[in-house]
């Protein structure tokens, strides 16, 4: 099968034939034929060596595709089923986070991870845990689902970890970009008030689209974000959440969320800056978070089907097309998700469906 590796780290990917997976099919497997693949940023964290990668590895820990072959432990899903693939591979099933709150399962430091730790899914076929893995809804295509694996299952974590209701306010800083803008339709969808703070002019643009009630131009300064945030929400934030990993991004969220709030830190730059005044003489919370369950992918398909949440995408024809897609991912230019589609029958089939497609 063609597949696109890090074989080196600091070099493009390779993209040439390899074996097709699946010979061994574990009980809890299934063999998926991938439809399409999405970049994500911490591909580029892969590729430069951050992750703990043995080479070589097949990159992009964002797919979906439609399932071929099924292990005999797995009665959830059929061939022929579309299913998103889980980042998440063979966790131990037997450590605290697996056993404990199912919010943090995602956690076990045992398991595997597709396109980090082991193969993913610029190739045409991928090796997953049938256990892990989530039915797309039938309106739902392959093209949208994808970036749900990681960039969908990462903000709607976050959203979680939030802990607001319905007609609370929620800032998101960096809320034009991959992330960002799934986090303003899912934040809206349900029933939050929306406050994006971006940085670059196609950001704030995409924040426009995706329906934010109040946009924001972080360029201009923390102190007048601050005011702003004030001015136009009727008062800070109740919760916020930080996608972007620049510098100042981390004391800009934590000075917009109300005192005694909570801002969730989803970005990872190298070290996460706060002024020690926010943190102790206003009690605002950090809660890291990386991606969600299981059991909140579900709630996050249905809530995508059911509200037809747009996906910004940027697709590329073939894995040949990957640098293409890296180059545009790099320009700084960039609406959403770049995506690789990789199977066409399937993707044409979804457009002979009669349905009408998100």
């Amino acid at each position: 099968m063609l597949a696109a590796q890090v074989v080196e780290f600091k070099q493009p990917y390779k993209i040439h034939e390899v074996p097709t997976p699946g010979k061994g099919l574990d009980q809890y497997d299934m063999l998926v034929k991938v439809a399409v693949g999405s970049l994500c940023h911490t591909d580029g964290m892969v590729s430069e060596g951050l992750m703990g990668t043995k080479l070589p590895c097949i990159a992009s820990h964002e797919g979906a595709g439609t399932v071929v072959r099924v292990g005999s432990a797995i009665n959830e899903f059929k061939v022929g089923d579309r299913v998103l693939i889980s980042l998440a591979y063979h966790r131990c099933q037997e450590c605290a986070d697996c056993k404990g709150p199912e919010e943090d399962s995602q956690y076990c430091t045992k398991a595997q991870y597709n396109g980090v730790t082991r193969d993913g899914s610029f190739a045409e076929y991928e090796l997953v845990d049938g256990r892990e893995c989530c039915k797309l809804p039938d309106n739902l295509s392959f093209q949208s689902a994808a970036p749900l694996a990681c960039a969908g299952t990462t903000i709607w974590g976050g959203l979680v970890r939030a802990g607001l209701k319905s007609g609370e306010s929620v800032a998101i800083v960096g809320a034009g970009g991959g992330l960002g803008h799934l986090g303003v339709q899912f934040a809206q969808a349900l029933g939050l008030k929306v406050i994006a703070i971006d940085a670059r002019d196609e950001g704030l643009e995409l924040a426009k689209q995706c329906g934010a009630d109040i946009v924001i131009d972080a360029r201009q300064g923390k102190d007048r974000v601050v005011n702003q945030v004030k001015d136009l929400n009727g008062g800070l934030a109740d919760a916020t959440i930080n996608v972007s990993d620049h510098e100042t991004a981390a004391a800009t969220a934590v000075a917009v969320t109300k005192m005694h709030k909570t801002m969730v830190q989803i970005a990872q730059p190298a070290n996460v800056a706060v002024p020690f005044a926010e943190l102790v003489f206003r009690d605002i919370r950090i809660h890291g978070s990386l991606v969600s369950s299981r059991g909140e992918c579900q709630k996050m398909l249905k809530l995508v089907g059911e509200h037809n949440i747009k996906v910004k995408t940027n697709p590329f024809n073939g894995l040949k097309e990957l640098p293409r897609a890296v180059e545009l991912a790099h320009s700084g230019k960039m609406q959403g998700k770049p995506v690789i589609l990789i199977d066409q029958e399937a993707i044409e089939n979804e457009k002979r469906s009669g349905i009408k497609m998100i």
